[in-house]
């Protein structure tokens, strides 16, 4: 474990090739965490494929270990891609087309971002439940009200550690047991995250206008893109990931993938790390081998249905 000094924080990160030199040789996956969470829900995922990949897990800036006191980060999509940027060039990944790039939830934005800043060192981008909606009367009467239920929930989240709020609270992230350490850590992280950082998150998470930019950026990646959703996910409606698929399907010339987790919910990686990793490994074996593919060499859309 490590921290990077920035203007905007004093990151903290994991690298596994700090305990493995020799990971740096392998292909390098970037992982970005959802809304009002650390990097440590990642562990069994990168327990599952540090064997084969070199993994990076990072705190944004007002969660976990990162430190921002006595600095005044912007908590936009821009901000937190830019404090990514600086690790991913820390760590001299943008030197050569070796990283993977996997986002969830509100990371899915951010990983967005990433991607178009990075082009030449992307291999493939994964995004997790975080889709896109059609814009109509109805969806913006949701979204207003989604951001009320934001206000609401930051100025009462402490209740959430209590029962019985804190196990209903943990069932509307997850369709599956997850375990009682993941679930601490899930209560932690929202309770203590930085107040200022996460309403912020909140807000651009479903901003009109931050909506219609990621879903351009997400169409214009040029490499091979997984869309991966729990169909039982009560934090956010799967339908919109399946529509981001549909709509990167029909504009965008690079492959693109669908998985559906037919009985998860909004956290795949804890709820069958198994899963999630088998469906991950087959999608970044596939996109290695996409750039030495001859050109015009391709695949179609592909849709995947995990029990």
């Amino acid at each position: 474990m490590s921290y990077l000094a920035s203007s905007r924080c004093r990151l903290f990160y994991e690298d596994s090739a700090e305990h493995d030199p020799a990971l740096e040789e392998k292909p390098a996956i970037l992982f970005v965490n959802g809304w009002a969470i650390s990097s440590r829900y990642w562990k069994p995922l990168v327990g599952l494929l540090t064997p084969d990949y070199r993994c990076i897990t990072y705190d944004q800036s007002g969660t976990g270990r990162t430190l921002i006191k006595g600095r005044k980060p912007s908590f936009t999509i821009e901000g937190f891609a830019s404090e990514a940027g600086d690790l991913i060039e820390h760590l001299g990944l943008e030197r050569s087309r070796n990283l993977h790039i996997v986002g969830h939830s509100m990371g899915g934005m951010v990983a967005t971002e990433l991607c178009t800043n990075y082009p030449d060192a992307l291999v493939s981008a994964t995004i997790t439940a975080c889709g896109i909606f059609e814009e109509t009367a109805l969806t913006s009467l949701g979204l207003l009200f989604l951001g009320g239920l934001i206000d609401v929930s930051m100025n009462m989240r402490n209740i959430f550690q209590v029962e019985p709020l804190r196990t209903l609270f943990i069932k509307r992230a997850a369709a599956k047991e997850i375990g009682r350490e993941y679930s601490d850590i899930i209560i932690e992280d929202f309770t203590q995250s930085d107040k200022e950082a996460t309403n912020a998150v909140g807000r651009f998470s479903i901003d009109p206008e931050a909506l219609r930019t990621y879903t351009s950026h997400v169409i214009g990646i040029a490499s091979p893109v997984l869309c991966c959703v729990g169909m039982e996910d009560h934090t956010i409606p799967p339908e919109g990931t399946i529509t981001l698929f549909k709509k990167r399907k029909a504009l965008s010339a690079a492959p693109t993938s669908l998985a559906r987790f037919m009985s998860l919910g909004h956290l795949p990686m804890l709820e069958d790390t198994a899963a999630f990793g088998a469906v991950l490994k087959k999608h970044f074996e596939f996109s290695g081998h996409f750039y030495k593919q001859s050109a015009g060499e391709s695949r179609p859309a592909e849709e995947y249905m995990i029990p």
